[in-house]
């Protein structure tokens, strides 16, 4: 087996978000995936294998210290740079095609980055008042500052407040423990003539429920994405900053196609490749 370490969605070297990749890990099961997992330490861990749909080019199993997940963007990124680094081809020329929890996923190359295409909301909506109230209490924001409360799940359950300001959006405090399975996000648009139009942040509990944060996270910038185009809160393009209260300098390029899909890219960079596991 090797392990791959790369960095996604880096607006400067090494402060992206971490993922390991492990090739060659057919032979390994859930519990020693998920083993692994909780030992490497990042947010996520892939196990790139051979596909079992016809038109995927490699399929990938998603875990994070506490259980799998069906779809995370960072890995999906990651993942395809290190199959594409490894020497994979894709079958159709300019289309990678992953399979993962939730199906298939095209990925594609542009303008030096790597793009997914976000796969459609499991679940949308506005959230309801109690579920309004423990996302406040959860991520620290102050309510005066909240636009939007909606759902914006593709795989992890994200619960996605819209605030005021960028400034709002890094004034919240969230609390130091929560339940498990909490994912919870904040959204602000930032001032005129910076890098990116919004500032993001995201939350989730770990195994031990304490609430981490996330440096930057694909999958929610994929619903976030699909919330503001829906809403016609932005058109066309645009960046995304993420990652900025945990020393991260994340960067996301969000697209809204001519067909009506969502594109999310990012910067993807090898740290460490083709290292020997003995598991």
């Amino acid at each position: 087996m090797k392990l791959d370490l790369v960095d996604v969605f880096a607006g400067s070297p090494l402060r992206g978000n971490p993922l390991a990749v492990v090739r060659g890990g057919e032979a390994l099961d859930t519990e020693q995936m998920q083993s692994l997992t909780r030992w490497l330490g990042f947010s996520e861990t892939t196990f790139l294998l051979p596909p079992t749909d016809p038109d995927a080019d490699y399929r990938v199993r998603i875990f994070y210290p506490a259980g799998e997940l069906p779809f995370a963007g960072h890995p999906t990124l990651g993942t395809a740079h290190a199959w594409l680094a490894a020497g994979g081809e894709p079958k159709v020329p300019g289309k990678i095609v992953q399979e993962c929890g939730i199906g298939l996923v095209d990925v594609r190359q542009e303008d030096g980055l790597l793009a997914f295409r976000a796969p459609p909301l499991l679940r949308e909506g506005p959230l309801d008042v109690a579920d309004l109230a423990e996302t406040i209490r959860l991520t620290g924001a102050d309510p005066a500052t909240v636009i939007s409360a909606v759902h914006a799940a593709n795989g992890p359950g994200w619960k996605l407040l819209h605030l005021s300001s960028a400034e709002a959006v890094l004034a919240a405090e969230p609390v130091a423990k929560a339940p498990k399975g909490t994912d919870v996000a904040l959204l602000g648009p930032c001032a005129p003539g910076g890098p990116a139009q919004f500032e993001v942040r995201a939350f989730f509990a770990d195994p031990q429920g304490r609430m981490c944060e996330d440096p930057v996270t694909g999958s929610l910038n994929a619903a976030v994405a699909q919330y503001l185009f829906g809403a016609g809160l932005a058109e066309d393009s645009y960046i995304a900053a993420q990652g900025r209260k945990v020393g991260a300098d994340g960067l996301v390029h969000c697209t809204h196609a001519a067909d009506g899909s969502i594109w999310i890219a990012g910067r993807v960079d090898t740290v460490s490749s083709g290292g020997a596991l003995s598991v």
